[in-house]
Formats: structure tokens, sequence, C-alpha cells
């Protein structure tokens, strides 16, 4: 009796362990991935200051080397960001240059080789703890102006962090900067050498690489602790830059990817595609995120599209099925991630200040094409916390919208920089990277 009693004991703190080990340790209380801790960006124990200015509610600001769009993932006191250096001041261009303008679409190349590091500040201070570079390389590919050559965001599960910097390789580290192991995938050949972007996810122990470009499409699910593949998922699909997800769903992990060809849901044991949907435009960049068992999925370039999908029961081809809770065709974001708070879906047109906010479950819409007064374009992606949605333009500027079914514009703040990542934020502070500067705002 007292044996079978230790071994059920035993059987339910393994089963804990593993329950824990899907997500990290206290994610609530950390950024560990570029959407924050339910990877829709929305914060359950955010609340970031309503005001602030280059004079007020700075805590403090520091110059970042390189050059890089990465969002910023925090681990306890712990900032991780990526950035690409140049070992060597640019040349000017000159006039037919090729990769400098394609089809009225800007694009930079480069002869100079980069350093690609990762940073590890201090969340305290903002000192720089340590500096790790990991590769150094010309950049085979040119990128979008609008681009740079450190546009994904690392992940980190508090005992290891994974920089992923696509042709350069996946680093894996711990929380020292001590070099574990090293992933080289090869190099991806992007739609019009626009860049690359996407981020890795994590769940227990394994982390997922979409690899979608104009050569032979991939996913990849590696061990986290070796970089030793588990399996390889071949697709057919084209240059995608969307981040992958990872979402329970019946009771097991499933891994979304949302590409122009096929939204997918794969099982993240075998590989195997548990789903498909169609129904997203060209070039797909934002995140399929999920809450309460909807998940949302959107592209907007050439045409509009956003789709709401119930998971549960969901297999084979579910295109225009009952599976679709519903749908959108218009004022859906190309380059912004949408952005699920509670029963609201946030989202913006384009990449310009243009918000919508409908039902998460209905696609009942509470409001629709509200302006936000001199913004301008943007390209990071909206975060929500504390009743507020926060929204951060190019040129600096930051409306705070009052979280609910009526637009409020709560304030509006501006900062001398210029921001094309997305805001982190955990518990009282914000963090937001600049072109030139990384900023920890909290109030003073």
């Amino acid at each position: 009796m007292k044996k079978s009693l230790l071994a059920f004991g035993l059987f339910f703190i393994f089963l804990a362990l593993q329950i824990s080990a899907e997500r990290p340790v206290d994610y609530e209380n950390n950024w560990h991935q570029w959407r924050g801790p339910l990877m829709t960006g929305f914060v359950p124990k955010g609340r970031p200051p309503l005001e602030w200015s280059e004079t007020k509610n700075i805590k403090w600001k520091i110059e970042i080397p390189g050059r890089g769009h990465s969002t910023p993932i925090i681990w306890k006191d712990r900032i991780f960001i990526q950035t690409a250096v140049p070992k060597a001041e640019e040349p000017a261009p000159k006039q037919g240059d090729p990769g400098q303008k394609r089809r009225g679409m800007p694009s930079r190349k480069t002869t100079v080789e980069h350093k690609y590091v990762l940073l590890c500040v201090n969340r305290v201070d903002g000192k720089i703890l340590w500096e790790k570079t990991l590769q150094e390389e010309v950049p085979h590919e040119a990128t979008h102006d609008l681009g740079s050559w450190a546009s994904g965001s690392p992940v980190t599960d508090g005992e290891h962090v994974y920089a992923y910097f696509g042709s350069r390789g996946l680093f894996c580290l711990d929380m020292e900067g001590n070099l574990k192991w090293e992933r080289d995938f090869g190099q991806m050949n992007k739609h019009m050498q626009f860049g690359e972007g996407a981020s890795p996810a994590l769940w227990g122990g394994t982390i997922l690489v979409l690899w979608d470009h104009e050569g032979d499409s991939f996913l990849y699910a590696l061990d986290k602790r070796t970089g030793k593949e588990l399996w390889k998922a071949a697709r057919d699909e084209r240059t995608s830059w969307a981040t992958p997800n990872v979402v329970e769903v019946d009771g097991k992990p499933q891994v979304i990817a949302s590409a122009t060809n096929k939204i997918r849901g794969y099982d993240l044991e075998t590989g195997e595609v548990i789903w498909e949907c169609g129904g997203m435009t060209s070039n797909v960049i934002p995140v399929p995120i999920e809450s309460d068992g909807v998940l949302i999925a959107a592209s907007g370039f050439r045409g509009n599209a956003l789709l709401a999908i119930k998971l549960s029961g969901a297999r084979g081809d579910i295109t225009d099925t009952e599976a679709v809770l519903w749908k959108l065709d218009k004022d859906t974001p190309y380059t912004p991630s949408t952005l699920i708070y509670e029963d609201k879906l946030y989202f913006l047109r384009s990449n310009n200040g243009i918000l919508s906010c409908h039902n998460l479950k209905t696609g009942q819409e509470y409001y629709g094409r509200q302006r936000l007064e001199g913004m301008g374009s943007l390209y990071s992606s909206p975060v929500g916390a504390d009743g507020k949605v926060y929204i951060l333009g190019q040129k600096g500027t930051m409306f705070v919208i009052r979280h609910g079914p009526k637009f409020k514009v709560l304030a509006q703040n501006s900062l001398d920089d210029s921001f094309h990542a997305s805001p982190a934020v955990v518990g009282k502070q914000m963090f937001l990277r600049g072109f030139r500067y990384l900023y920890c705002i909290e109030e003073q």
C-alpha cells in the first residue's frame, strides 16, 4: 500500500513538473518572447505609466550600437537585445547599385562585414552586463530599407536565451553569455530581398524556427538543450515573416504557422499537419495569436484578410467551414501584429495609425477606422495593459487608448528617436527600443 501511494505521489510530482515545463516559470512577471507572456500582446500584470517624455518618467536611457528592430525580452533583472553592428563605415551607395531599389521598393545592400550581437542589459540601471558577438560576416542579401539584419527577437526560458539571426544562425547561450550550441540553417532567399524578421518560438523542451523563403521552406523543431533536430516539416510556401506560435488545443500543444497559401496547425510532437486553412494575402507578417480557443490570423499586403478560427476539433482542410467563426476583408494590418485583450481584438490598418476594435468571438465591430492623428506610419505591434492599449509610431509618438468598446485617447507621448520595434512591458516598466536608444519608462 505504501509503495502504491509513493508511486502515485511520484507520478503527480512528475506530471506537475511536465506541466510547469510547458511555459517558463513565472512567465506573467517577465517578457520572455516577442509578443509577451501570452503571445497576444496583453500583459495581465502590467502597470506602465500613462504619460512620459524625454524629461518625464524616464528611469534610464542607453545608446544601443548598430541597427536592429528586434523587441527586447526581459527575464527578472536582465534585458536581452539583438543588434547588427557594421565593422566599418558604410560606403555611400552608387547610382544604379543592385539592391538599392526594386520596382519602386527601397532596399539596402552592404559590402561591410557586420557583427551579430546579443546584449545583456541590467534592468535596474541600464548598464550593459555583457556583450556576445555570435557571428561576423557580410550579409548575403539586401534588406528592406525599413528593416534590419537584426529584426527577429530572442526568446528565453529563464535558464538559457536563444538568439536567432535567420541566415546567420540560431544560438543558445546561458544567462551569463556562454555559448552552449549553435545551428546553421543555410541561406534564405527572401522575396525581392526584403530581409528576414521572424522570431523563434519556445514550448517546453522544443524550440521552433519557421524557414519560409523563395527556396525550399520548412518548419524546424529542435531540442532546446542540444540544438538537435527533432523533426522538420516541408512547407508548400514562399516567403513569409510570421513568427510561429504554440498553443494548447484539446489538451495537446500545436504549432501554428501563418503564410500566404495556408494557415496550418502542426502536432508539436510529430510535426504532422492537423489542420489547414486558406485565406491570407501575400507577404504574411503578423503572428497568429490565440485566446480562449480562438485563433486570429491576419495579413494586409495587396488585399486584406483576417480569420477567427475555433481550434477545438479543427481537422483537415477547414477553409470556409464552420471552424471559421468570422472573417474580415478590410482594414487589416500589413506589418503590425494584432492584440487580444480579454474579449477584445485590436488591429491597425496596413502600416498606418488607423485602429479598429472587434469582439474576439463574434466579430462584432465596436469601432473601426479611428485615426490616430499625427502618428504617421508604424511598424511595431500594439500592447495592452492596465485598461489601456499602447500604440507606437515610427516617429516616436505613442498613443494610449482606453481599453473597451468605445474609442478614447487617454494620452499622446513623444520621444526623440525612431521606432520599429514593438514595446515590452513588465510590471510598472515599459521598454522601448529605438533606432539609437533603449528606454526604460517608469513612473518617477
